[in-house]
């Protein structure tokens, strides 16, 4: 039933800034499934391949694409910032026909509702429902510049730069400082958060990176579309064991079937 993987680039930006983002593409019917990685991840992650086989068993549409200075993509991680990657997403998105259900992953769970938004602002309403993971809503204000050491705030001063160790590699993540002051042009926080969709939510109630109560507060900005949190008390940030994949392709089925 599935149709074999497309893979594409797409260039993005002008001069200096121009930088090729790869993009796997699987050809198939509406609605089509668009999924946005977390920070430091690709597309080859688990929950991107559940979602891609979720698609191809049943003969839908699937988009999945790196960032720039992720994966295969081209551009400097260092360069990174949030309109960077929004610009990306808004750009593979145009990609695609037909409605779409969005899926975000930790910082991929802030840029789908920023990708809605920018989209509903267009006049563009494809987006048919948005399943978000660990969704890390502001990140660079409440998850990364909040929890920063004074020796942190130090080297963000002098060095333009925060390293810290990650639990998931051996590379540390690095939090530059134009990645900061950028993230404060999309807060989401500041009033209510309009989708003009449903919105599904799956939180781990053991996540030390994106903790419960953000996807509480999350869901206090969500006033006015239905909304679905399910919160699984023993699950961690990545939601990658077999029966947190389960509960992702649960999830889209409910979508594609709304």
């Amino acid at each position: 039933m599935s149709s074999a993987i497309n893979p594409t680039t797409i260039l993005v930006g002008e001069g200096p800034a121009a930088r090729e983002i790869a993009v796997e593409q699987r050809p198939g019917s509406a609605p089509g499934l668009f999924w946005l990685n977390g920070f430091k991840s690709d597309m080859s992650g688990s929950k991107a391949l559940a979602v891609d086989a979720y698609g191809a068993a049943r003969g839908l549409a699937v988009t999945r694409f790196d960032y720039s200075g992720h994966g295969r993509s081209g551009g400097d991680f260092l360069d990174g910032t949030v309109s960077r990657w929004l610009e990306e997403a808004l750009a593979v998105f145009a990609s695609t026909e037909g409605p779409q259900v969005v899926l975000g992953s930790s910082l991929g769970g802030w840029l789908a509702l920023l990708l809605n938004k920018a989209l509903r602002d267009r006049g563009d309403a494809r987006v048919k429902e948005l399943i978000l993971i660990a969704p890390a809503v502001d990140a660079t204000k409440d998850l990364m510049n909040a929890r920063f050491s004074p020796a942190e705030r130090k080297s963000l001063a002098e060095r333009g730069y925060v390293e810290r160790a990650s639990q998931y590699g051996p590379e540390p993540y690095v939090y530059t400082r134009g990645l900061l002051d950028d993230g404060d042009r999309h807060l989401l926080f500041d009033g209510v958060i309009e989708t003009g969709c449903p919105v599904t939510i799956l939180q781990g109630g053991k996540d030390p990176d994106v903790p419960q109560e953000h996807a509480l507060k999350l869901v206090s900005h969500l006033l006015h579309d239905p909304v679905t949190l399910t919160l699984i008390p023993d699950g961690d940030h990545r939601l990658s064991r077999p029966e947190d994949l389960q509960r992702l392709q649960d999830a889209i089925g409910r979508a594609v079937a709304g």
